[in-house]
């Protein structure tokens, strides 16, 4: 990852960092924090980044260190299992229930501010739910958008007028992955919105064993007026919002079936994503 290579005994890490699993899980975060400590609070906690800055020289200390490796090795154990379902209480005592996973639609999902696509209490019980998905191996497969501006951060000017700002994300540094299309390219599914033929891209979040597919309509492929669709999250323009909603109903539905996912049930996390139920 960036310049530096990770050694054999440790090569795990960049794997970990992917998965936001880390996140609620205070081992993992303490390793990455043992790793390089500057470093983790300089990228806000975000192991990713923190990967593609650290040293070689911090990293081929840590493959050497006993307390490091000792930890490391408690957190990987610890992640293969959750990751893999062992003893969780879904797959032992209710796998008959479901005969396909549970498809989680939402506007927005708050897991850490390293994907910062969301703005509040809405984001946050999403992303919980998908955390508790996997920490009980439900099988859940959620669907938003993947916002590369978020939502704006609220400036004051010296006039006392609220200014908004929006920040670019950094995909380099994101946990985040493209999820090509099975055919090849980066178009999963298409939809229809007037007479424009709108093409969606998908990314891919990890969340220990749950997947949050994140539509993308910045693609060239689309005509420029719609290629900003996926950009913000709650914007003020009603049109702008109800093409988004569209979008990420009927297109997330679509995308599943690309994808050749077909959930047993299907859940709408309020009324901006009804547009799945069609």
């Amino acid at each position: 990852m960036g310049t530096a290579k990770l050694p054999e005994r440790i090569s795990r890490l960049g794997e970990l960092a992917n998965n936001l699993w880390w996140s609620w899980n205070e081992e993992a975060r303490r390793l990455f924090r043992a790793l390089d400590y500057p470093l983790w609070k300089m990228s806000a906690h975000n192991p990713v980044k923190q990967l593609h800055e650290v040293s070689q020289d911090k990293l081929q200390a840590a493959a050497n260190d006993p307390a490091f490796l000792s930890l490391y090795d408690s957190v990987m154990a610890a992640f293969h299992a959750d990751t893999l379902s062992l003893n969780t209480r879904f797959p032992t005592e209710y796998s008959k229930l479901l005969q396909g996973p549970v498809a989680f639609f939402s506007m927005e999902f708050a897991i850490h501010n390293s994907l910062p696509i969301y703005a509040g209490g809405l984001g946050v019980l999403a992303g919980d739910i998908c955390k508790e998905a996997s920490d009980i191996g439900l099988p859940l497969v959620a669907v938003g958008f993947m916002y590369p501006q978020g939502y704006f951060h609220q400036h004051i000017s010296a006039d006392g007028w609220q200014e908004e700002v929006y920040r670019q994300l950094d995909f380099e540094g994101a946990p985040i992955d493209r999820v090509p299309s099975p055919a090849g390219g980066n178009i999963v599914a298409e939809i229809r919105l007037g007479d424009t033929t709108l093409a969606l891209g998908v990314w891919q979040m990890q969340v220990g064993n749950t997947k949050i597919y994140l539509l993308d309509t910045n693609l060239e492929e689309n005509p420029v007026q719609y290629r900003e669709l996926s950009a913000r999250l709650y914007v003020a323009d009603r049109e702008h919002r109800l093409r988004q909603e569209i979008v990420l109903g009927i297109g997330g539905v679509r995308v599943l079936r690309a994808l050749n996912i077909n959930p047993a049930v299907w859940h709408a996390n309020e009324g901006h994503t009804a547009f799945m139920m069609l």
